[in-house]
């Protein structure tokens, strides 16, 4: 596995200043922006759309991780690509209502590279059959929704089966990420680590994202 990738979550960054905080990540080694979609209805909070994301393309040259933990990805799934997405990853939950293989293909239609994910409580054998036709595989570690929840160790378990079973693939975690976790998660085979309070939260966002890595 090569270097691990950090991808802070700007859904923890401070708002009024956003623009002086994308670049302060870009500036401390960050790898890729995460952001975080959501529409009150998948899960119980709202965070931001298109428009926040087409302004965060113009802010940064990093890539643009979108995760849609949304309804009906498939119908705004054109939007983000539009916006500046370079990846896009729909949930596996039947909640989510849209047809998974059709959206996946949409996705990477629209130039961007394909994500999916699950929910905690969501058995990883929903998303076993589209590990051949995805990129990333995202891994809640938290029940996704917001921030500061405490990391699941459970979780592991999915992060481990699914890079015995593809060794090629992106595996990312996200929720409850500190040095400690990620620590955990690189070695059961994550390699990108969305961080949200552990770096907008710390005095030196360098700092904290090297000690993500372990370096």
């Amino acid at each position: 596995m090569g270097r691990v990738i950090v991808a802070p979550s700007i859904l923890a960054a401070d708002f009024s200043r956003l623009c002086d905080e994308i670049h302060r990540v870009e500036a401390a080694g960050a790898d890729w922006i995460h952001c975080d979609i959501m529409d009150g209805h998948f899960v119980d909070n709202i965070s931001f759309g298109p428009e926040i994301v087409r302004i965060v393309r113009g802010l940064t040259s990093l890539p643009l991780d979108v995760h849609l933990m949304i309804e009906h990805a498939d119908h705004y799934v054109p939007r983000f690509v539009k916006a500046g997405a370079n990846f896009i990853t729909v949930h596996a939950e039947p909640e989510a209502k849209h047809h998974v293989a059709k959206t996946l293909q949409q996705i990477r239609d629209g130039g961007c590279r394909a994500g999916l994910t699950l929910n905690p409580e969501t058995s990883f054998d929903l998303v076993e059959p589209f590990l051949d036709k995805i990129d990333l595989l995202l891994v809640m570690t938290v029940h996704p929704g917001f921030g500061g929840q405490p990391f699941r160790t459970d979780q592991m378990q999915k992060v481990k089966r699914a890079r015995s079973l593809n060794s090629k693939i992106d595996i990312e975690v996200d929720g409850g990420i500190n040095a400690d976790t990620a620590r955990l998660s690189i070695e059961n085979g994550a390699n990108v680590l969305v961080a949200g309070t552990s770096i907008f939260h710390s005095k030196d966002y360098a700092m904290a994202i090297r000690e993500l890595r372990g370096e």
